[in-house]
């Protein structure tokens, strides 16, 4: 247990320094990530287990991502997921295949992991009200312009078009 707590400080040092100047602070707690994280965390050993079969699986719908990268522009997103939640487990890889597939910036999202009480130690989801994981907050201009909650409405793709677009999008638990 030992050695694998120092292995799991390791990679997080190391994935830290590639965070690309963000505050990348997760630790591993009770076998989970959490606190800000970054992609390449997730691709690594436990979590690749799930995140590569995953995101490998995942058929992007391309037409619909033509549509989605001109809305793209200017976006922010703030992902808040738990590597303990069977859904963040699916829908977070399906997610970033997505900014692949959009060429979006890295940068521009910050991964924030929780625990099963959906709060960090250093509180990075105070304020933004997550009921649920995985909720994908997207923003323009420092705005709030919409949110994916735990799954998709109709295709993770579709959504994500139906928020940047403006096209008066509500998430799945939204009346």
């Amino acid at each position: 247990m030992k050695k694998y707590l120092i292995l799991m400080t390791a990679l997080i040092l190391f994935s830290s320094c590639s965070a690309q100047h963000k505050k990348v602070n997760a630790t591993v707690v009770d076998g989970n990530l959490v606190g800000i994280a970054n992609k390449a965390m997730l691709q690594q050993a436990p979590f690749n287990s799930w995140y590569d079969m995953f995101y490998n699986d995942y058929k992007i719908d391309g037409a619909i991502i033509s549509q989605l990268k001109p809305h793209m522009k200017d976006v922010k997103i703030k992902l808040f997921m738990g590597t303990w939640c069977g859904d963040s487990k699916r829908e977070t890889p399906h997610f970033y295949k997505i900014m692949d597939a959009l060429q979006f910036d890295e940068k521009n999202i910050e991964l924030i992991t929780v625990d099963r009480a959906k709060s960090t130690s250093e509180n990075d989801q105070q304020g933004f009200d997550i009921q649920r994981v995985p909720t994908v907050i997207f923003f323009r201009n420092n705005k709030e312009i919409g949110r994916f909650v735990e799954y998709p409405r109709e295709s993770m793709e579709a959504d994500f078009l139906k928020i940047t677009s403006g096209q008066g999008y509500k998430h799945s638990y939204e009346n």
